[in-house]
């Protein structure tokens, strides 16, 4: 059993089906992935409990039939082990019925009776196939179990909860463990999907890796494992422009963003950062970091105009610069020039009132970066969970759309994606968007792919906020100077 895997594809239920029937098809028994599968719930549970007393509530289907290996291995380590089945054991067919046949005792009622006085609950309910609310006994079964103190441990997914997008269908218990198998799935990973997941474990049941190349899986965790080999590192013959240079439209007022920006974006490894803003907020950005140029715009000088000065090879638009005519314009100019360009914050929310005028200019590499209010402003009929939702709109736009949140969705205009799962609460602070807007464009800046800069940017990002090591005080100034540590690590692992 393994948390992690070099492939790091995700798998929708539907894909997951095919791996089980491919495995089938590749000679794997059916009835010994089962085994496997229960198997791997046992040991979890015996490595973090001690023999005591479980109750085992056992759905219809094959998650069911995994709730019935894992009753008898328990059974057989000393465990009191009591077994409920939601529908009876006559109404199982298959490797469900063959198991609840080697469980060999009476199927007790499923009420919430059961579980008093258990120190363990397993719950093989429903796993995450399930496509309806809850409702019915199993809905009184889920509230006893919340109500309680007993901890829960989840065969494939806790039961209630939607294994593609994460949602909450009725109500659904809070696990302290989650065995799932082969490969995770969505739900896992996206809220509040991951809250009720608890601790998560990847169980190896059998199935031959060699099924994934059928299933063709566009999904995938957000892994260094990726995108790492394909960071820009330096080489002996770089010098500042082939390391990139980033221009970066800074606001009038909200000067702290483009700063922060190109804070961020210098620590990611550009080579050269200039802030392009209006001649009265020039002092303000000259003030800050030496390293930064600063090019003031006015009748004469433009954004447009700066696009194709001085070896300029990415932009980034929006974070400070208002919502207004001005801003939209600046969006437009970099976009006209079709080279790399990052559009975050006010960026995104000039166009809320014609964002097909926006989406109609995209034509290069571009990164779209709102939150899921600028998101429900550019998108406003899109409905649905996150991961459907950033994949509809990266069709839309053209552009690789990045859906900030907890659990950050990042999404390719030709159906790829990815998830990220590593950004802590303490993310949520003024300008840590600002510093990541930054990131991606300084990756962009150096060449790398937009999807590949938006997931390693992403990654990064989180890491940097893992690694400042409190649980609280985290303001966006700590993020970028995490990053030169994070990047030697990675270097180390992946050149």
């Amino acid at each position: 059993m393994t948390n992690a895997n070099l492939d790091c594809s995700l798998l929708s239920v539907a894909e997951m089906t095919a791996a089980d029937a491919l495995a089938v098809e590749a000679g794997v028994r059916s009835l010994d992935l089962m085994e496997k599968a229960g198997r791997a719930v046992a040991v979890a549970i015996l490595d973090r409990w001690p023999v005591g007393r479980a109750a085992v509530l056992c759905g219809p289907g094959n998650n069911g039939g995994d709730g019935y290996v894992v009753a008898r291995l328990l059974a057989d380590a000393g465990w009191d082990v009591r077994l409920g089945s939601l529908t009876g054991t006559d109404a199982l067919l298959g490797d469900a019925a063959i198991n609840a046949n080697r469980w060999n005792r009476e199927a007790e009622p499923f009420t919430p009776e059961l579980i008093a006085g258990c120190d363990v609950i397993v719950d093989a309910i429903f796993g995450a196939g399930l496509s309806r609310a809850l409702d019915g006994v199993a809905l009184d079964m889920v509230a006893a179990m919340n109500a309680s103190a007993i901890p829960v441990a989840a065969v494939d997914m806790p039961c209630g909860i939607d294994g593609d997008s994460g949602q909450v269908l009725g109500a659904a218990p809070k696990a302290q463990l989650t065995v799932t198998f082969f490969r995770k799935k969505p739900g896992h990973l996206l809220f509040p999907g991951r809250l009720h997941c608890g601790e998560l474990l990847l169980a190896d049941i059998g199935i031959p890796e060699t099924v994934l190349q059928s299933i063709a899986p566009e999904l995938a965790e957000n892994l260094p494992t990726l995108w790492a080999s394909r960071l820009p590192w330096p080489g002996y013959d770089d010098h500042k422009y082939t390391r990139g240079h980033l221009l970066i439209c800074g606001g009038a007022e909200m000067t702290g963003a483009a700063r922060l920006a190109a804070r961020g974006a210098r620590r990611m490894g550009a080579g050269m950062v200039s802030i392009a803003a209006l001649e009265e907020a020039v002092p303000v950005y000259r003030a800050g970091d030496p390293g930064v140029v600063v090019c003031a715009l006015n009748a004469k000088t433009t954004f447009d105009s700066l696009l194709g000065q001085r070896r300029v090879s990415a932009a980034l638009v929006g974070p400070g610069n208002g919502n207004g005519l001005a801003t939209r314009q600046n969006v437009i100019a970099a976009l006209r020039s079709q080279m790399p360009t990052v559009i975050d914050a006010e960026g995104l929310s000039a166009f809320e009132d014609a964002p097909e005028d926006l989406f109609a200019w995209i034509k290069g590499p571009c990164v779209l970066t709102p939150h899921e209010g600028e998101f429900a402003r550019l998108f406003p009929d899109l409905d649905g969970g996150r991961l459907q939702c950033a994949r509809a709109a990266a069709r839309r736009s053209g552009a690789v759309v990045v859906l900030k949140g907890a659990d950050t969705v990042i999404a390719e205009p030709g159906g790829r994606a990815l998830i990220n799962a590593n950004a802590p609460a303490i993310l949520a602070t003024a300008g840590s968007g600002d510093v990541l807007a930054g990131m991606i464009a300084a990756l962009l800046a150096q060449g790398m792919d937009a999807l590949d800069a938006a997931a390693a940017a992403v990654w990064l990002h989180g890491a940097a906020a893992q690694k400042f090591g409190s649980p609280v005080g985290l303001i966006a100034e700590d993020l970028p100077d995490q990053l030169p540590l994070l990047l030697a690590e990675l270097a180390n692992e992946h050149t």
